[in-house]
């Protein structure tokens, strides 16, 4: 875990000063709360360099000194929980609304709204009762190895239980958010009893034990271990933007394939990272502004290309090395539900024997 304090005295990198060049002197997207010299304490889930950056503009543009801590999305939430009313933090940065649920279900945050949010953010990437919101959106979806796979032989996420698959498909852990959140949504989308009958098909169909996290899985199916498997866009995103050799070839040597695409049907499942006011705040208005800021169409952009998200805000373009993947449609489900499903997905995957 590491700590970070913004301050006048900073000085960036090459690349941190061509950034804050354009958040700081970028039109906003919408008007912002007054502005007010003082701090806001973060603790983030998203390493240093996916947001220490965004955070030095504002700090610049708004006189508000930055205290960043980053560390684990489970460290930091233990942390809070810890720490409880004592604690410094002013606002948590984590992923999946799945952990955010649990920051939320802990009492470790407070709803709280702006003139900003509500508009700016879609409805189904913020949390019904206004406790967190989204920054930036990943889809998890099929990704396959073209010289054994016709595209035409994928579909929707139910088609992978079919025998067809026996020993075709690679998987992470039950353990995984990542995972729990998909399953999440097929409860809400498909009901129990399908889903379960899914789960069980699904399991049934692995080419070996699940292991390793997404980018493993997609060097699996890379490498002809597997056919198939589901990952968030954003790690092969990663790997199409890499300088090492043999990630390019991985990315390379795969296809992916948008699920559930069909006008009938419900398309891609996504989720997000996203932001929460802790419950121990005492910089409220100036964690209100970040908020704000983080959701203008310049730090939108910024955030988007250097994590390889989508923008949760409409109108900002997904980054370059997205457009490639062509677009897509996407769920619409309220992430809420994702974290009202949680333990019921994890129980039904255990039952599918999902280790």
């Amino acid at each position: 875990m590491t700590n970070k304090k913004t301050n006048p005295s900073f000085v960036p990198s090459a690349f941190m000063k061509a950034t804050l060049a354009t958040l700081v002197t970028g039109s906003m997207a919408a008007p912002m709360l007054a502005s007010a010299a003082g701090e806001v304490n973060v603790y983030s889930a998203r390493k240093e360099a996916l947001i220490a950056p965004a955070l030095e503009a504002f700090s610049e543009k708004h006189d508000v000194t930055v205290n960043l801590v980053t560390g684990s999305a489970d460290a930091l939430l233990r942390r809070l929980q810890v720490e409880g009313s004592a604690s410094p933090a002013d606002v948590f940065i984590t992923v999946d609304a799945g952990r955010l649920y649990r920051a939320k279900d802990a009492g470790v945050l407070q709803p709280f709204e702006t003139p900003v949010l509500d508009d700016v953010v879609p409805d189904h990437l913020h949390d019904r009762d206004g406790y967190w919101y989204g920054l930036s959106q990943r889809a998890r979806v099929i990704f396959y190895n073209p010289e054994t796979v016709d595209a035409d032989e994928l579909s929707t996420y139910e088609d992978l239980a079919d025998p067809k698959w026996k020993g075709r498909i690679c998987a992470r852990s039950s353990s995984n958010i990542y995972n729990q959140s998909l399953v999440a949504s097929m409860i809400e989308a498909d009901g129990k009893e399908a889903t379960q009958e899914w789960l069980n098909g699904f399991v049934a169909n692995f080419a070996r034990p699940p292991f390793g996290g997404d980018t493993d899985q997609l060097k699996a199916v890379a490498a002809g271990v597997c056919d198939v498997t589901l990952a968030n866009t954003y790690y092969f995103g990663r790997l199409g933007q890499s300088d090492n050799a043999q990630d390019r070839e991985v990315y390379e040597a795969l296809e992916l394939f948008w699920p559930n695409q069909a006008e009938d049907d419900r398309g891609a499942h996504v989720n997000v990272s996203g932001i929460g006011l802790t419950q121990s705040a005492t910089n409220v208005d100036n964690a209100k502004l970040l908020v704000e800021y983080l959701t203008n169409h310049e730090s939108q952009e910024w955030y988007a290309k250097v994590n390889n998200e989508y923008p949760v805000v409409e109108g900002v373009a997904p980054p370059a090395s997205l457009q490639p993947f062509g677009e897509f449609k996407a769920d619409s489900m309220s992430l809420s539900v994702l974290g009202d499903n949680n333990r019921m997905a994890v129980e039904m995957m255990d039952t599918a024997g999902w280790k």
